[in-house]
């Protein structure tokens, strides 16, 4: 392969669709302020849509102001910490719009956390309030004693119901553990009771727009959660960048299928912000599991959504797939994990949407690549190109310096506005991976001639054996191209001689039987001989973090103990 072209000559740059920009004129707009001019745009436009309640602009608005008036009125303001632990409903982006709006900061939390995970991020983030869920207030007012918490703010899940469900929530709710009474504690407010202040009017551009909006929690994988530091800035031009990408969704003429949990970024930017950004109507999924999916698509007709592989896998393998007419889907965004080529071809046949894979991380607000959507190509296994304003270089993954050649493997790195200002609190973690203005991922990658980026797999995954490199993610994919496959993890465990060998642990799909020698015939005509796994070892579920990533180190750790 010729070596003429570098990263810097931008190869990705004739791959882009016509109309999408190398470079964009940014608003500096911060979200609230965006909130605001869609509720003029479109004022009587739904913005929320949530179990059958619907929520226009202009009520969605005028909700944000009289929420910031109370956490105003509770001396709370620019620079304070705010935690949000709810999931997808209509409470979560009023609370969150609201503390953007008087310059706090949204800390987003996972409403499945225990006590030591909220306590650490709570703590970390020095929040001084936290909006949740009645079914988990009086563990808060219990947790509160430890923590910097003052103010908190109880919803519940049946806060906007249309008639009759809302009568139905009251009499069955607490009967099937879907709300719970709170007891009596000072500084706890119900959520309506929170919404009776009188609008805070506060004037466009309140917000320094390169004050920390978000604190947004890694996953906590490799040690304990960081707070990533993401500004009104990283978040206005990441939301601009994304919607610059999908010139074809034209603006108040959507609607978003808002399933990727919000408390996580790639929910928060591409739903629940774009949603607001485009002044799109957004159904609200709080339990994003295959059956109520599904049944948002039958009520609502989405236009657009953003999922991760295991929701398109869930709903085509669910019995209601085939008695959901899909048709309304024109596009659909998949990140987090691969997306099989075998999957998207399946999904897209079946719904006649079109899937773009992207790549992104909490450190980068967080999309930095997609596929094209329309007018350009989509390659199978790869991430895409960088989006608008997005530079990307693939470097030696020791020294992290120099550029390998287009088409070689090495540590992939990101520079562009969407990369976040730091870690809280941490500034030499800060310094590990921001270098010179670029963001090291900590991810194994090549692109190819055409500027389009391959994932290869996570640095620290790496297997070592006999002085070959081996990466666990190329493994994968033969076996989950495997008919009797659901899912797989290849790790590396020690070995005398080799140093390490690899180990793959199988999970067959429903109703399979497979031998071990079975799998192997079928990987040593795919595999190089040093690839191949010594060992396979069937269990019935691999472990997984919050958003669905399969846990290598938790399992590579297991086998290591037990050597």
């Amino acid at each position: 392969m010729s070596q003429e072209i570098s990263y810097q000559d931008k190869p990705w740059l004739k791959s882009y669709e016509r109309s999408v920009p190398e470079n964009i004129a940014y608003e500096e707009l911060s979200l609230s302020d965006i909130l605001k001019r869609s509720a003029a745009e479109f004022p009587d436009q739904d913005a929320l849509l949530y179990q059958g309640y619907a929520l226009n602009y202009r009520r969605f608005n005028e909700l944000v102001d009289r929420f910031a008036a109370f956490l105003s009125g509770q001396g709370i303001g620019r620079g304070r910490a705010v935690a949000i632990l709810l999931p997808n409903c209509i409470p979560c982006v009023i609370a969150y719009y609201a503390i953007l709006r008087i310059g706090a900061i949204a800390v987003m939390n996972n409403p499945l956390y225990t006590d030591p995970e909220l306590e650490h991020q709570l703590n970390d983030s020095e929040s001084c309030a936290v909006i949740t869920l009645d079914l988990l207030g009086n563990r808060m007012i219990d947790l509160r004693g430890k923590t910097k918490i003052r103010q908190i703010v109880v919803a519940s899940l049946g806060e906007y119901l249309p008639f009759p469900k809302s009568l139905l929530f009251r009499l069955l709710a607490r009967r099937k553990r879907i709300s719970a009474p709170v007891k009596r504690a000072p500084d706890v407010n119900s959520w309506k009771s929170c919404l009776r202040s009188d609008p805070l009017l506060l004037p466009e551009g309140y917000c320094g727009f390169s004050d920390v909006a978000v604190y947004q929690y890694t996953g906590g994988t490799t040690g304990q959660p960081k707070g990533v530091e993401l500004t009104h800035a990283n978040l206005s031009k990441q939301v601009q960048q994304c919607a610059a990408w999908f010139p074809k969704f034209r603006k108040g003429g959507e609607i978003m299928l808002g399933a990727l949990p919000y408390f996580h970024a790639f929910g928060m930017t591409t739903a629940m912000n774009l949603s607001v950004f485009k002044g799109w109507a957004q159904i609200l999924v709080p339990r994003p599991k295959s059956g109520p999916l599904l049944e948002a698509i039958r009520k609502y007709r989405p236009t657009f959504a953003p999922l991760v592989p295991a929701m398109y896998a869930g709903m085509l393998n669910h019995p209601d797939f085939a008695g959901t007419d899909m048709t309304c889907l024109k596009g659909a965004f998949s990140g987090a994990e691969p997306l099989s080529g075998k999957l998207r071809q399946e999904f897209e046949l079946k719904t006649g949407a079109v899937i773009v894979e992207g790549y992104g991380m909490t450190e980068t607000s967080p999309v930095t690549l997609i596929n094209p959507f329309s007018d350009g190509a989509r390659k199978i296994g790869s991430v895409g190109l960088p989006i608008s304003d997005t530079l990307c270089r693939i470097v030696d993954p020791v020294e992290g310096v120099d550029d390998v050649p287009l088409g070689e493997r090495g540590e992939l790195i990101i520079r562009g506005p969407q990369v976040m200002k730091g870690y809280k609190g941490r500034p030499e973690e800060t310094a590990g991976i921001i270098r010179g203005g670029w963001c090291y991922t900590g991810d194994i990658a090549l692109m190819d001639r055409d500027g389009y980026v391959f994932l290869v797999d996570r640095k620290k995954n790496l297997i070592i054996s006999g002085g070959y490199n081996i990466y666990p993610h190329e493994i994968e994919e033969v076996f989950n191209s495997h008919p009797k496959i659901a899912e797989s993890c290849a790790v590396g465990i020690p070995d005398e001689k080799k140093g390490e060998k690899v180990k793959v642990f199988a999970v067959l799909k429903k109703d399979e039987i497979a031998t071990e020698e079975e799998l192997m015939d079928y990987c040593r005509t795919r595999l190089a001989v040093y690839k191949l796994p010594k060992i396979i070892e069937f269990r019935r579920e691999l472990p997984k973090s919050r958003v669905g990533k399969i846990l290598h180190r938790e399992l590579r750790e297991a086998e290591r103990k037990n050597d």
